[in-house]
């Protein structure tokens, strides 16, 4: 999969390195979910990949993004169970010396194009927090429906935060 520079491709070990440097950022990590060591180190991120590489096949579709052959950020979709099991969780975060350059709206194409057509997951869904615009702008420039707002739905730092819920449907999404 590849797209103005912009490819998705399965981890390896030997992105680690790379991995704890787009990682070991402040700015990244208040808009993640919480459990990730800082400083983030390159053992950190071998424990990390070890883990992708070793899920369940059709639990969930996790690749590197790279622009230009570089490793600069990660994506992945995560399979919900039970009722849920057709339902889908979308996650990823960017090198902030990246942002604003369109790789991740490429990105996040790039993998419901792919989980769309090698699944059969029927919706995908997104919950970023409220205050990052920059997450919601993305899920809304590829398709993503704006479902409404989930209310101090999360502790971030210690603070109750509102999220944002948007979802993206097999039958709605164009293909790109």
């Amino acid at each position: 999969m590849k797209k103005l520079g912009v490819s998705l491709r399965k981890w390896t070990i030997a992105d680690a390195s790379d991995l704890a440097g787009v990682i070991n950022n402040k700015k990244i990590l208040d808009n993640l979910r919480e459990g990730i060591p800082f400083p983030y180190t390159e053992k950190d991120a071998i424990e990390f990949i070890s883990v992708l590489l070793s899920a369940e096949k059709d639990q969930q579709y996790t690749f590197a993004i790279t622009y230009n052959d570089k490793v600069v950020g990660g994506i992945g979709v995560f399979r919900k169970d039970n009722v849920h099991r057709l339902t889908a969780e979308l996650g990823y975060y960017l090198a902030e010396s990246y942002w604003g350059r369109g790789i991740m709206t490429n990105a996040v194409k790039e993998i419901c194009n792919y989980v769309f057509e090698n699944t059969d997951i029927i919706r995908i869904f997104a919950e970023p927090y409220a205050f990052n615009q920059a997450s919601c702008r993305v899920l809304e420039k590829t398709g993503f429906q704006f479902e409404g707002v989930l209310r101090q739905n999360a502790v971030k730092n210690g603070q109750p935060v509102d999220m944002k819920m948007y979802a993206i449907l097999k039958k709605e999404i164009l293909l790109f």
